[in-house]
Order: structure tokens, then sequence, then C-alpha cells
């Protein structure tokens, strides 16, 4: 981002990326909000301290991947029950609606982890979406760790997760680091739930805009863009 600010800070239409991730999560009835916090964790709660909605912040002291991330929120977690929705913070075009799907879809199919998906022209280094010869989800790979058939795959993971709090709780410590970049991926739990007789279901077809994660500057100019016809067209409201 060509800036010592945390990301999740820079702006969309004025307001921090992040705000609009924990709005659209707290209108499609997420309760309690958890955000995982770590690069300038301090600045990042100053910025949120009179913002509309509760949000416990759980700080991620060392930056070892997205499963990790989850990890952390272990106490958070440990008398859940129910759905558990996983997203990043630095995707604020995502609408309620979506997420709203999301949970419906994984209430419908009864499934242990309901996973967004995306067709893209240019996939870029987005992690591949895996499924059998009966078109069903069995996993998910990583760009730097795909061979280059599943490079070719243009269906991709975009990081918004619905998983069932108990079956989240028996993959996480089963998740290891054995990979190109020594992390823990979160996208490594799809395949666990599978082996340890989960259900795996798909929300496909997401639009891309809506799930533009922001790593550029570039990138944060088209959400800047996509934001602002929004407001124009939708009337300037939260519910983004």
């Amino acid at each position: 981002m060509k800036s010592d600010r945390p990301k999740v800070l820079h702006e969309v239409c004025g307001r921090p990326m992040l705000a609009y991730v924990l709005d659209a999560c707290s209108a499609a009835g997420c309760d309690p909000l958890l955000a995982v916090i770590g690069h300038e964790a301090e600045s990042v709660r100053d910025a949120f301290e009179h913002y509309d909605h509760k949000v416990t912040w759980v700080e991620q002291t060392e930056q070892r991947g997205t499963g990790h991330a989850v990890m952390c929120c272990g106490d958070h977690l440990a008398e859940r029950s129910g759905p558990v929705l996983v997203l990043a913070g630095d995707g604020p075009l995502i609408r309620p609606q979506t997420l709203r799907k999301l949970l419906e879809t994984h209430a419908r199919e009864q499934a242990s982890c309901t996973l967004a998906t995306c067709v893209m022209p240019d996939p870029r280094r987005y992690g591949r979406i895996l499924r059998g010869d009966n078109g069903r989800l069995v996993g998910i790979v990583e760009y730097l760790d795909a061979d280059e058939p599943q490079r070719q795959i243009r269906e991709v993971n975009v990081s918004l997760y619905c998983f069932d709090a108990d079956r989240l709780r028996q993959v996480l410590p089963r998740l290891s680091n054995d990979n190109v970049k020594g992390e823990y991926y979160l996208t490594d739990t799809i395949a666990l739930v599978r082996s340890t007789g989960g259900t795996l279901a798909t929300v496909s077809a997401v639009d891309p805009r809506e799930v533009l994660g922001i790593n550029t500057v570039e990138e944060l100019a088209e959400a800047n863009r996509v934001m602002a016809e929004r407001l124009t067209g939708d009337g300037a409201n939260h519910d983004t």
C-alpha cells in the first residue's frame, strides 16, 4: 500500500475500509463482532473508539497466516454454537445481502462449512477452488502451492466463509504450516472439514466487484470508484 498506516484504516469514500466490513456483518445479524488485528493494533482500536457497533478486538501478535488469525479467537469461540462467519477486513465492498445469502445457504444445506466463490477472467493470485468429478467442493489450493493446471482454474476463493462453530473448533488444531509460506492457511480447513465427515456447500457466482480485496494503491482507487457509484445510485447509507 506504500504507507505505514494499517491497511484496514485506508479510507474508501471517507471511511476506514474495515468500517464497511463491520457494518455489513452487523446488518446481516452477526453478534458478537470479533476483529483480529496485528500491525499497529492500537491505531486500529483508536480509530474505532466511537464506532457505532460493539467490536471485540483480538490481537494476533505474530502474523502466521489466516488460519492462525482464527486460532487467536479460540477463547471467544469456545462457547459458541451455530454459524460463525469469517471474512477479511480488506474487503469493504461486501454487501449485507451476500452475507445473509451465505447464512441462508449454510442453514438450508445443513453444512459444516459454506464458502462463497467467484469466477474471474483473470484470477491472478487468488486461491483456486477444487471440485470433484461430481462438481462438489473438495478443497482450495493457494496460488503459490498450485500446479500449472490448477492455476488455470478461474473459480476462486474470496475469503468469505460460514462455519459450524463445533466443526471449526474440531479442525483448527489440525491445520499445518507445511506450505511454501510456512503459514497456517484457513483455506486448508475445507479439506479437513471434508475428511472429518463434514458437509460442504458453496454460494457461487458472487460479483467480482463485491469481493475485491485491497492490496495495492490501484485496488484502493478502484474500491473508491465502485463505492462512489453505489452511494450515488443507492443513496448515502451504510447498507452498501
